[in-house]
């Protein structure tokens, strides 16, 4: 579960502001029970810090959007134990239900289909006896590819040119790891972009680095 805290963004994007030295890590008492499930969840499902970040993206944008940060922590949560036959479908709706007094039917509990995915090792960093690909200072074109399932390749870099600014240790490959067809562990790379490469003559002039594994690269030529 290496890293789950920095999945789906930060509570609060629209109203950023540096943290007080009286503010309390949750705002309200239920986010910290919500935030525990979803921890919970993702490990009696057999998940990984992948596998999460899948399930958030599936949600629904009421799920994922209306209910708020830990919100859609939770209903991710909710999602992992259904993949994994933890929960029947309609079982959360069914026990709300009955707490409320509506004395409704719950579905059986399921026989669980949990994924037989043990980790090689602690974290999500990994050793690789071969050398890297690519060079510091080579110029690198990320695939313009669209995986139907998990990847960590943002859109917008997709297709452009940037170059190698850093070597970083290679990790856990998330679009295999999610799946759970395995940690496929490759180097990653620091890709410094312009701008205007990604966003048109009329961007703001900057300078963006966007870390990539290094199947999302090739080369220029």
């Amino acid at each position: 579960m290496d890293g789950i805290a920095d999945m789906g963004g930060a509570p609060g994007w629209g109203s950023m502001h540096p943290p007080r030295r009286d503010e309390p890590v949750f705002a309200e008492p239920w986010e910290s029970r919500a935030f525990a499930l979803a921890i919970l969840s993702n490990r009696v499902s057999g998940g990984n810090l992948d596998s999460f970040r899948h399930a958030l993206e599936r949600l629904d944008r009421a799920h994922y959007i209306d209910d708020g940060y830990y919100g859609r922590w939770l209903n991710a949560g909710e999602l992992r134990l259904l993949d994994s036959a933890i929960l029947a479908p309609g079982a959360v709706d069914a026990r709300a239900r009955n707490l409320r007094g509506e004395h409704v039917a719950e579905p059986p509990v399921p026989e669980p289909a949990k994924p037989d995915y043990p980790p090689t090792a602690e974290g999500t960093l990994r050793s690789l006896d071969t050398a890297p690909v690519f060079a510091v200072g080579e110029r690198v074109r990320a695939k313009d590819m669209s995986p139907s399932g998990h990847t960590r390749l943002p859109r917008y870099v997709r297709g452009h040119v940037g170059v190698v600014d850093i070597i970083q240790p290679a990790g856990v490959l998330p679009d295999t790891n999610a799946h759970f067809l395995g940690e496929n562990p490759q180097y990653v790379y620091s890709v410094r972009f312009d701008s205007h490469d990604l966003w048109g003559t009329d961007a703001e002039p900057f300078e963006l680095t966007v870390e990539l594994f290094e199947s999302y690269l090739e080369t220029t030529s």
